[in-house]
């Protein structure tokens, strides 16, 4: 058994518990906005199958002779931006490229200037104070 954590998620000497305390809130924050993140992505999948699953309903409707109808549906949502000029592939990119690369660069560059850019301080911590130690399953780390 491990029972010490890997270095890299070992507080470097002279970083302060207020600085690990603040880091652990930045990290935390971070896996929310992935979280978001990741719910953008499936907003974006399930628009685009919409999208396709609506073509075939109208295709399904002009069969069934609800010609009008299908001619509606087509020309009013069939490929239809989904916020002014932007399809949802748009959007994420909107967002991978300007917030989420912003945040992703600003909370490595916090750990880079304050934790010699070590991750997961706080909860690595966590871990060594909430597990019980010398017992299996309750390792620091893998061997």
């Amino acid at each position: 058994m491990s029972e010490t954590p890997d270095p890299d998620h070992v507080r470097p000497a002279g970083v302060s518990d207020a600085t690990v305390d603040a880091l652990g809130k930045l990290s935390a924050a971070l896996e929310v906005i992935e979280n978001a993140r990741g719910q953008l992505y499936g907003f974006h999948r399930m628009t685009g199958e919409a999208d396709l699953a609506l073509g075939e309903a109208v295709h399904a409707l002009r069969e069934s002779g609800a010609t009008a109808l299908a001619d509606d549906l087509e020309a009013e949502l069939v490929g239809r931006n989904v916020i002014e000029g932007r399809w949802t592939f748009q959007i994420v990119e909107d967002y991978d490229d300007g917030y989420y690369a912003t945040f992703k660069a600003l909370e490595k560059r916090a750990r880079d200037e304050l934790a010699d850019g070590r991750r997961h301080l706080f909860e690595s911590e966590m871990k060594e104070d909430r597990r019980t130690h010398g017992r299996r399953h309750h390792e620091s780390r893998p061997d």
